[in-house]
């Protein structure tokens, strides 16, 4: 696929590109199609957390080394850039900040608006770059403005969701080569290019930090208050280590068994009683109280620009890996901010974590849960 410029105007291949590479199998597919369609492209691995005494929770030199191995077998220049201290102040700080009000951020969707698409951009800009690239799972429209963010054809890796908070001038300076594909015909492609990652796991972890035990790492930053686990009719069956380390519908790390009545059922987290720092729980993963068929967000930022007509039918998700679910999203009068209505109940709506709306395959924005 070629790359118009967003106003229509000449080929992008008379440009030049730089491409965020991880050192993982997406981004690296990104720097092939984009050297097999003669862009004037070059690679560069962002390192954004410093880990002098990380041990092997985040071995970057495994990435990087990746990463230049990619570039050296395409014969595209390779460069490497520090944003940690962006990192820290934009997007680490506000993470801690809400821990400590007990929600559960994610951390994913501030480093792309921050990092990926803002400090790299700018980066890119200052040396002389007209675009960005990443491997991302999503697509944009081309050689239209308002630019339009669109879901991956790839439904399983569509990563859309992690990108709502991106602004018309980050979205139409960016793009995303592998869009149109899926997992299977990168990790293929990957292989026939002869890329030493093309069977390389994708990462899960904290976004740029990497995959670490949560509780452990949180501890590092923040000092937990131990406090009562109940249930609604508060009973109380165990104790919580910080309500920190704890998220709406989560059922492991309880340590609180599995009994009640003679049943025997798995008991899941539904609210965080901040005031009483009490944790409350309910048995059975249909309980009603892990349900809610409306949530509220105070501010929704909009891809377009502005703001759609109210009230706004639309489809929604709540967390990364689900289908969007048909909802009603209506602009409170008494208030301010936004609710949202769903057709169906939802399961463990989470304050902190992002609700991301929908109209077939545009992405149309998303708030956060409050």
């Amino acid at each position: 696929m070629k790359y118009p410029l967003p106003d229509g105007g000449h080929d992008m291949s008379f440009s030049s590109i730089i491409l965020a590479l991880s050192g993982g199998v997406d981004s690296a597919v990104a720097a092939l199609l984009l050297k097999q369609q003669g862009f004037h492209v070059s690679g560069i691995f962002m390192k954004n957390w410093e880990e002098e005494d990380e041990g092997k929770d985040c071995p970057s030199s495994v990435d990087i080394a990746d990463a230049k191995a990619v570039c050296d077998r395409l014969d595209i220049p390779f460069h490497t850039v520090n944003f940690s201290q962006d990192y820290w102040n934009r997007v680490f700080e506000h993470f801690l900040s809400e821990a400590r009000r007990g929600r559960t951020p994610n951390p994913d969707i501030l480093c792309n608006r921050e990092i990926k698409f803002g400090a790299f951009l700018d980066y890119a800009h200052r040396i002389g770059a007209d675009y960005i690239a990443t491997g991302h799972y999503v697509r944009r429209t081309e050689g239209t403005m308002p630019c339009q963010l669109l879901i991956g054809s790839d439904l399983k890796q569509d990563q859309s969701y992690f990108l709502y908070a991106l602004n018309q001038s980050q979205l139409s300076h960016s793009v995303f080569p592998i869009g149109e594909l899926c997992k299977d015909k990168v990790r293929t492609l990957a292989k026939a290019a002869g890329f030493s990652n093309y069977n390389r796991k994708g990462s899960t972890g904290i976004c740029f930090i990497g995959e670490r035990r949560f509780k452990p790492f949180l501890s590092r930053f923040l000092v937990g208050e131990h406090g009562a686990i109940e249930t609604p009719e508060g009973k109380i069956l165990g104790r919580h280590e910080g309500l920190m380390f704890y998220t709406i519908g989560q059922r492991t790390g309880l340590k609180i068994g599995g009994q009640k009545g003679g049943v025997e059922a798995p008991w899941y987290i539904v609210q965080k009683d901040l005031p009483r720092n009490v944790l409350v729980v309910v048995q059975g993963n249909t309980h009603p109280l892990l349900f809610k068929s409306c949530l509220y967000t105070q501010d929704i930022h909009w891809i377009k620009g502005e703001a759609p007509h109210f009230p706004l039918r639309s489809s929604a998700k709540i967390r990364y890996r689900q289908s969007a679910s048909d909802c009603w999203v209506l602009k409170n009068d008494v208030g301010g901010g936004y609710s949202v209505k769903f057709d169906s109940p939802q399961r463990a709506v989470t304050p902190g974590q992002s609700v991301v709306f929908y109209q077939k395959e545009v992405c149309l924005g998303g708030g956060i849960i409050e």
